[in-house]
């Protein structure tokens, strides 16, 4: 998209009652955003869903000069501007009704990567710091680059854990990029931009900061991934909201389950409870209902088995009779041996705790 098309989607956005899905409606069926600008209103009024209130303050020379205006402080100031038909633009969002026609951004978008947004409380407790640290050692060296918010406590903490391991982050803000909120993260911010990853906002520099604002990010940080996992929070947190608008945009949405009893354990709760999230049992599994595929260890180390002592012959015999098998019950195992279960049980847990076998749900066994 040319500079001159953004200039003209930046003046549109300025009317009122012109949101994202109403603008891109509008492009849609007039061809580009300078036409719509330059269009008569009465075949904007034509198209379904478009009324006056929309279309009445299209074409004021004041916004085309504030657009003006934004161009170039972006282009002063090493702000790029993407819009829905470039090819970097996060794919996901793509399949949201109300995604931005465009973004800001500083740094690098790079679409190889496979996205995951993690949210959480703004006071992370240590039970959710050690949880993303153990999720974004794990992540480690995988094709991953991590979506949060900036903000203090697990957004925070998702991205300082993000670099530490060297894992591209991106963080999506609530206002422009002319400054970063809280200023306390200016640093973290620097890091992010160093570190190949991202800085992404929806909001032009002369937008003001509202509690709006908040909600509305929250919404990007769902949609930029097909999953999204919540740390900690407490009932009605604000990574409530991030969630309502995932499980809108059919998202698997994932979340750490705590005590009844710890405030920002509550909501993740609920929200498991609710069926709008589902539980996190362990870091391994949730990567892979993430269906990231971890890099294989160049040196695994091999479980250590003990040699069973020859003279038992009644281990070597069990031994190979589960061998042969998948796995086998502890009622087939004493059909074959015609050894009674209470004299079976003590050598079947031999076998188990010297390495050789394992035991499933069910008293079921396997090799291991």
């Amino acid at each position: 998209m040319t500079p001159q098309e953004y200039l003209y989607i930046i003046a549109l956005k300025q009317c009122r009652n012109i949101g994202n899905s109403n603008l891109r409606k509008l492009i849609r069926h007039i061809g580009s955003a300078k036409e719509v600008w330059e269009s008569h209103p009465r075949s904007l009024l034509s198209i379904h869903g478009i009324g006056r209130n929309i279309t009445k303050e299209i074409g004021k020379k004041e916004f085309l000069a504030v657009a003006e205006k934004e161009l170039k402080f972006c282009e002063k100031t090493d702000i790029k501007i993407i819009s829905q038909d470039d090819h970097i633009f996060p794919k996901h969002l793509l399949n949201c009704d109300d995604a931005p026609v465009l973004l800001f951004y500083k740094g690098n978008l790079n679409p190889e990567l496979d996205p995951i947004s993690i949210v959480g409380t703004r006071k992370l407790t240590s039970y959710g710091k050690y949880f993303v640290q153990d999720l974004l050692s794990e992540l480690s060296g995988t094709n991953t680059v991590t979506v949060s918010g900036l903000a203090l406590g697990a957004d925070t903490c998702v991205h300082e854990e993000s670099l530490k391991n060297q894992i591209p982050t991106m963080a999506v803000l609530a206002q422009s990029l002319k400054t970063v909120y809280p200023s306390s993260n200016k640093t973290l911010a620097k890091k992010i931009l160093e570190s190949n990853g991202a800085l992404i906002s929806e909001y032009t520099s002369f937008d003001t900061i509202s509690r709006e604002n908040f909600l509305q990010r929250n919404r990007i940080i769902a949609g930029m991934s097909p999953h999204l996992v919540v740390v900690e929070t407490a009932f009605g947190g604000g990574s409530v909201t991030t969630v309502n608008a995932a499980n809108i945009y059919n998202r698997d949405v994932f979340a750490l389950p705590g005590k009844i009893t710890d405030t920002y354990s509550q909501g993740c709760n609920q929200l498991i409870a609710t069926n709008k999230a589902e539980t996190i049992v362990d870091v391994k599994t949730l990567i892979r209902n993430l269906n990231i595929t971890l890099q294989p260890e160049l040196f695994p180390e091999e479980p250590i088995k003990i040699v069973l002592d020859p003279s038992k012959h009644e281990h070597q015999k069990i031994l190979d009779i589960i061998a042969a098998e998948k796995s086998i019950s502890l009622d087939d195992i004493a059909d074959k041996t015609n050894i009674l279960h209470h004299k079976l049980l003590p050598i079947l847990l031999d076998l188990e705790l010297y390495g050789h076998i394992k035991c499933l749900s069910g008293r079921q066994y396997q090799i291991c």
